[in-house]
């Protein structure tokens, strides 16, 4: 029984306005810390965690001196530093992604004005209004009901839980393929999430079940990333590629839709196989299917598919947005000889413009249920990823700092090195460079437009065709699969809950390897045929 009167006693409580909010005397007596109490308290892991990135920056700025401005190795500093509180999480990720606020204008990177604007920009708009989508999507039951119609048609009778995970990693790739990265991997998370929500969570759930939910959030991750590689609308490297090629080499041909088709869907499909192979041997044990049948089994599904009934207006007309959505994002810019709907506006029209607009539509739409509401109202949108938007303003702010502090030059002349070493040799330390600079230091966006340029030089002075090195900077820059923060499809995968950082690398590694391996074999064959390399330029 609870002691009313030592409650009081120890929390005062009047209506009277003048009393003060803190008791001025009668305060319980506090236990005195002994001195090695305290010392234990200030020097734990997690306070040197917290240390360890002011330490590191202070150490770049008095000892590493780059060729180039001050304002490089201050942004050198200034990486070492978010990258270690992000690596040991000292403080919240969403609060170590706000450090560039700070850190930017007290390094003399860029005002606090300029590196405030990373933090909104179009992608962001894109991703906030995917995921007022994506609520809306949740919010109708509507994942639920994809999920188990992806769920009934790969899990087999009785149970394969290795094609339950190749129906939705395929699916991923797919939409991925017409659609821009984030929006694919906004649309298929709850999907996902939709089916593992059937498994047991916390203590209740098995080894077997815990690596089946974790298999299935990285499937969708590295899915999203290796279906953008098969088409030149998948994803803006891509386009940015194309853009160069016609730029630096305006009298050759330029690279086509299907030209591209042709080379980059066989090597996404490769790709793809050595994902699904190395989540089945990591993560789906032999005996897995009997551990998941009690929650994935066919006829319960197929039962609770019948319970959701027939779609109701409501239900329709959010997948009548999100439809519309994905067809205007698929044909706003498809080719230079098709140049899409985005051009009667002349190019002012981004993905994330459309992402709102079609957001917008769900808070005018009545959803005929009660009178008056709308398909939307703000009070759902409580759940929006704030977290997720710093982090990408986060990745945004890095991205425009690296160009602007010089630090972006000095990288660029330490690859040139490379024009000593041969053919087979190369497109591999592309691939890889291309990777790390997307993986720790930009987007992989900003990497292709810093890298490939330079590729353009180094070809030349190997007497190469540009694409042969063009080719794999550009694939090799999307091989970001190591950490959360390397793509912002990463980041919505890891924002789930059900994956750790050491589970993208236990996956990631081996992707990327495979992923290096696969384009290196690829380029000088297959390139070579599809993008007639023999041909002087």
């Amino acid at each position: 029984m609870i002691n009313n009167d030592h409650d009081q006693l120890a929390h005062p409580i009047s209506d009277d306005p003048k009393t003060p909010l803190l008791p001025l005397h009668g305060d319980p007596p506090q236990r005195k810390l002994s001195f090695r109490s305290s010392l234990s308290s200030i020097f734990t892991l997690n306070n040197l965690y917290l240390l360890l990135g002011p330490l590191l920056s202070t150490v770049v700025c008095l000892f590493v001196k780059l060729d180039g401005p001050v304002t490089s190795t201050n942004m050198l500093a200034i990486l070492v530093w978010v990258f270690a509180w992000w690596l040991t999480e000292a403080v919240p990720v969403p609060v170590t992604s706000m450090s560039p606020l700070f850190l930017f204008p007290l390094f003399g990177i860029s005002s606090a004005d300029h590196v405030a604007h990373s933090y909104m920009d179009d992608v962001i708009a894109l991703v906030l209004g995917s995921f007022i989508l994506v609520l809306a999507v949740e919010h109708y039951n509507i994942h639920r009901r994809l999920a188990f119609n992806i769920t009934i048609v790969f899990c087999g009778d009785p149970l394969n839980p290795p094609l339950l995970l190749l129906g939705i990693c395929a699916t991923t790739a797919f939409v991925s393929m017409w659609m821009h990265n984030v929006a694919a991997a906004v649309l298929m998370m709850p999907v996902a999430t939709g089916i593992i929500q059937r498994l047991p969570t916390g203590p209740n759930q098995s080894d077997v079940e815990n690596k089946f939910c974790r298999a299935v959030i990285l499937g969708v991750i590295y899915s999203t990333a290796i279906g953008g590689m098969s088409t030149l609308t998948g994803t803006g490297v891509n386009l940015i590629l194309v853009g160069m090629w016609k730029k630096y080499f305006p009298n050759e041909e330029p690279i086509s839709f299907n030209k591209w088709i042709f080379f980059g869907f066989p090597f996404a499909f490769l790709l793809f196989i050595a994902l699904w192979v190395i989540l089945c041997l990591l993560y789906c044990s032999k005996g897995s299917g009997r551990a998941l049948s009690a929650y994935l089994d066919k006829s319960h599904l197929k039962r609770e598919l019948e319970l959701l009934g027939p779609m109701a207006f409501a239900e329709k007309m959010v997948l009548g947005v999100f439809s519309i959505l994905i067809v205007l994002w698929m044909t706003k810019s498809i080719t230079d000889d098709i140049p899409g709907w985005g051009v009667l506006f002349n190019g002012r029209v981004g993905d994330g413009t459309v992402s709102v607009m079609m957001a917008t539509l769900l808070f005018i739409i009545p959803n005929k249920k009660e009178k008056g509401e709308k398909l939307m109202d703000w009070n759902k949108c409580k759940k929006l990823p704030w977290s997720l938007i710093l982090l990408l303003g986060a990745g945004f702010a890095i991205a425009e700092g690296v160009e602007s502090s010089g630090l972006a030059n000095v990288l660029s002349e330490t690859l040139d090195f490379l024009e000593r070493a041969p053919y087979l040799a190369v497109a591999p330390a592309v691939c890889l460079i291309s990777s790390i600079i997307t993986e720790f230091i930009t987007s992989n966006n900003a990497t292709t437009t810093l890298v490939v340029p330079l590729l353009i030089q180094i070809a030349k002075s190997m007497h190469l065709h540009p694409l042969l090195l063009m080719v794999p900077g550009a694939i090799g820059a999307q091989f970001a699969f190591l950490l959360p923060t390397a793509t912002p499809s990463n980041v919505v995968g890891f924002t789930t809950g059900h994956i750790e950082m050491k589970d993208m690398i236990k996956i990631g590694l081996p992707l990327k390897i495979a992923g290096i391996a696969t384009l290196t074999l690829l380029m000088p064959t297959l390139g070579a045929y599809v993008f007639e390399t023999n041909k002087d330029v």
